[in-house]
């Protein structure tokens, strides 16, 4: 029966939150879920993403943010989105070793989640499990994506602050130049910056993200081995504004957002689509014309399902 663990998710049962979480992983009675819930209180909750490539730190970076945050008395949750296995289907968490457990301290959650190819580094029901942790009232949620590539842009549609993580001498800041990413970052940190390079790094990208007439976005030198730069990092991100005061920089990372949910659609659909698929193989229908009949299926499909 869901009500009785939705009374105890709003009694504050840990358990029940890492239950429902599971649900609707699962992608389970989500909407039952989404009605059960407590109205979560305006603005209480921020949600910080760190992103970047594989290898640069970001399990590491968390770890070492908790620390700070619960000395200031927070509660912190943790959403850890993994690589999936090529052989389980589940998540790789070789990563997760270098984030400290607590399972002694209340004030912290952490949930490892599996985020599958194609999902640019997020786990899918990403979002309605942020939810479940606003309603849970922690202070703050920092989630890590998988590794990522420049494109991978869709964790800015569940995000309030986005931090891109790069590292120096690896190409890096060449690699992100053109766009993705930086133009969706919040802060850009230079990690493991007691390594050779970082000041030139941090130079590059500062040459390349605070151009005349582009919005202004902080850069800085962090490293969590040595643990410098986090308490900087930090009070940036306590001094951005709400997601809901900024504008979206162009709408492309809600829109990749719309295109992963269609993906899936379409995988869970296909008896649906496949005929449309063979006539446009066939040159029975132009592109335009099988985008339509395509997107006029899901509709359908939907609208049916009411």
């Amino acid at each position: 029966m869901l009500e009785p663990l939705l009374e105890r998710f709003r009694q504050g049962d840990r358990l029940a939150l890492a239950r429902l979480l599971t649900l609707v992983a699962r992608g389970e009675q989500v909407e039952a879920i989404r009605a059960g819930l407590p109205d979560a209180e305006a603005g209480r909750t921020r949600v910080v993403a760190v992103t970047g490539s594989g290898g640069v730190g970001k399990s590491t970076l968390i770890g070492k943010l908790i620390e700070p945050l619960r000395a200031r008395g927070w509660t912190v949750a943790v959403l850890a989105c993994d690589p999936e296995s090529d052989l389980t289907g589940g998540a790789l968490l070789a990563d997760r070793v270098r984030m400290p457990s607590r399972p002694e301290d209340p004030g912290v959650f952490i949930r490892s989640m599996t985020a599958a190819r194609g999902h640019e580094g997020i786990a899918e029901h990403l979002d309605r499990m942020i939810e479940l942790l606003r309603a849970f009232r922690f202070d703050v949620v920092l989630l890590e994506t998988a590794g990522v590539g420049q494109g991978d842009t869709a964790v800015w549609a569940v995000a309030d602050v986005v931090v891109l993580l790069l590292q120096p001498e690896t190409g890096d800041e060449f690699q992100w130049e053109k766009a993705g990413l930086l133009e969706v970052a919040d802060v850009v940190v230079v990690h493991k910056a007691d390594l050779p390079g970082a000041e030139r790094t941090e130079a590059q990208v500062r040459g390349l993200l605070n151009l005349p007439g582009c919005r202004a976005i902080p850069v800085l030198r962090a490293s969590s081995d040595q643990g410098w730069g986090l308490e900087d990092l930090w009070q940036i991100v306590e001094s951005l504004p709400a997601r809901t005061s900024r504008a979206e920089p162009d709408g492309r990372a809600l829109l990749r957002l719309a295109q992963q949910r269609l993906a899936r659609r379409f995988h869970h659909q296909a008896d649906d689509v496949e005929p449309i698929l063979d006539r446009w193989r066939r040159h029975e229908l132009d592109d335009g014309q099988a985008a339509d009949e395509l997107l006029q299926a899901l509709i359908g499909k939907q609208e049916t399902a009411r």
